[in-house]
């Protein structure tokens, strides 16, 4: 790629939640960078890295809501790998959903060996930092993954705006990477397929109400400053455990909808009812996304981090193989690497 056009690439492609992750293994581009972060800056000004994106990411190899990610060499010996995640519109900083189907892959695969305990230790670099995840496995199967994030913390609490729907304030919180958060019933909404246009339209408009405001600039690394996306939440109060279990859709990147409850959303949403004393230490947040998909979430550890209050959290989920790909690209293909049409 770059002078040359790509002609093949293969995939193995997962969905957690419902939301789909396509992993290139064996990226057919050069990613050049000394750290998973740098990688990202490369890839955002490259035209043969964003190429390979547009062409698994655009219809009609994919769709206005595909997500992935490129594997890379990790940083250092600590991890087993690095990631560079893709969606329709770009590369993002984290990505919780894909991390876990990165998990799953890696021990389905051996490319990390299943520790005989049934817990397998999986560390990822990601651009936002490194990520642990622990698979949980019984015999040949996978049971389930928890996802221990970077740590999380609120921005700015109770941010006022004024929108199509009326005034509403949002939280804001970083997750690996940054969120505005909005209950969708102060907007007149709420998180159901009925309202799915609705809800990515009001969004959207938070998104770049906020996004170079100074709400939106991360304190210690610039290339994690923007609002990545807003989550809109409906609170369904105690569930028959007594856990707090909420309902959500991240409306991320540009009007793309995470049909999963969202990893680093929902490590962003622990760090804001954490700051709100919502959630404490011991409790449990059941996330339900606008499919019915669910993980569960809790404080790992409080920590200080970037000079904020912060909570490690650990989000629990899982993650399945749907299909492996081997995509191909005709040189005299009128559409070349693709399209979006919404």
């Amino acid at each position: 790629m770059g002078g040359q056009r790509l002609r093949t690439v293969s995939t193995v492609d997962y969905h957690t939640g419902g939301e789909p992750f396509r992993i290139v293994a064996e990226p057919p581009v050069a990613i050049e960078g000394a750290t998973v972060a740098e990688r990202r800056t490369f890839a955002l000004a490259d035209p043969g890295v964003d190429d390979l994106r547009r062409l698994l990411g655009s219809e009609p190899r994919g769709h206005a809501d595909m997500y992935g990610g490129f594997l890379t060499p990790p940083d250092d010996d600590g991890a087993h790998f690095g990631v560079l995640f893709w969606h329709k519109d770009g590369f993002s900083t984290a990505c919780g959903h894909g991390s876990i189907a990165l998990a799953v892959w890696a021990v389905e695969t051996g490319r990390v060996p299943r520790d005989p305990s049934g817990s397998t230790a999986v560390v990822i670099d990601v651009p936002s930092g490194r990520v642990t995840l622990r698979v949980h496995t019984d015999g040949d199967g996978v049971t389930g993954v928890d996802f221990v994030n970077v740590p999380s913390y609120r921005l700015a609490g109770q941010v006022p705006l004024a929108t199509s729907r009326g005034d509403v304030v949002v939280d804001v919180a970083y997750g690996g990477a940054i969120y505005a958060h909005l209950d969708a019933a102060t907007a007149g909404l709420a998180v159901t397929p009925e309202h799915y246009t609705a809800l990515i339209a009001i969004g959207r408009e938070i998104k770049w109400a906020l996004n170079d405001t100074a709400y939106a600039r991360h304190p210690a690394d610039d290339r994690l400053s923007g609002i990545y996306g807003t989550i809109l939440y409906d609170d369904l109060g105690p569930d028959p455990d007594g856990n707090l279990h909420q309902r959500n859709v991240a409306v991320f990147a540009d009007g793309q909808v995470d049909r999963s409850p969202c990893g680093s959303g929902t490590s962003s949403r622990v760090a804001v009812l954490a700051a709100t004393g919502a959630l404490k230490p011991g409790g449990t947040l059941v996330h339900e996304s606008i499919v019915g998909s669910r993980f569960t979430a809790r404080i790992a550890e409080a920590v200080t981090a970037d000079g904020h209050p912060a909570v490690v959290p650990e989000v629990t989920g899982t993650a399945y193989r749907t299909g492996r790909h081997h995509f191909e690209l005709d040189p005299a293909d009128e559409f070349g690497t693709g399209f979006v049409l919404r």
